[in-house]
């Protein structure tokens, strides 16, 4: 059985536009498939340890009763235009391990970019890993997440 899920996708726009919807967290907010992103708040990440809270919403994924709560998004792999990953903390204990992130790699043709989402729980905590619950976020969630950052940065993201 995996314990990683990734998904490319090839985009008209170059790699610094995609790291910036990246970088930001509203970018995460705009482009979330799942629906559990509800807002954010802090400043774009600069490097691995930056970090931003987000207010999430389970109700969308019909799974787990949460109501509304909070998680910090703490970046622990970041080069520029290139990476990024990055943890969540929440209120659950112990703390799950679960890591999201992209690869940006320039297009071979077209001056474009191939996007790679990818969601990995093979570090997660025993206690999670009991419960198989995972993966929280499906391929096709994260398939549509990449629709949605294509889309989000063809538009002109961030707008000032």
């Amino acid at each position: 059985m995996t314990e990683r899920i990734e998904v490319s996708r090839t985009m008209d726009a170059a790699p610094h536009e995609v790291f910036a919807v990246l970088c930001d967290p509203q970018g995460h907010v705009a482009i979330d498939s799942s629906g559990m992103l509800q807002s954010a708040d802090g400043d774009p990440v600069e490097a691995a340890g930056d970090s931003f809270v987000v207010h999430m919403d389970r109700e969308s994924l019909g799974d787990v009763d949460l109501g509304r709560y909070d998680v910090t998004v703490t970046i622990t792999a970041y080069e520029q235009d290139r990476e990024i990953a990055w943890n969540i903390l929440g209120r659950v204990r112990p703390q799950i391990g679960h890591v999201y992130g992209y690869r940006i790699d320039p297009a071979a043709e077209g001056g474009g970019s191939v996007v790679t989402s990818y969601y990995d729980w093979s570090d997660i905590h025993p206690e999670w890993r009991a419960k198989q619950i995972f993966p929280v976020i499906s391929e096709g969630a994260l398939k549509a997440t990449l629709g949605i950052l294509d889309r989000t940065v063809r538009r002109g993201y961030p707008r000032g």
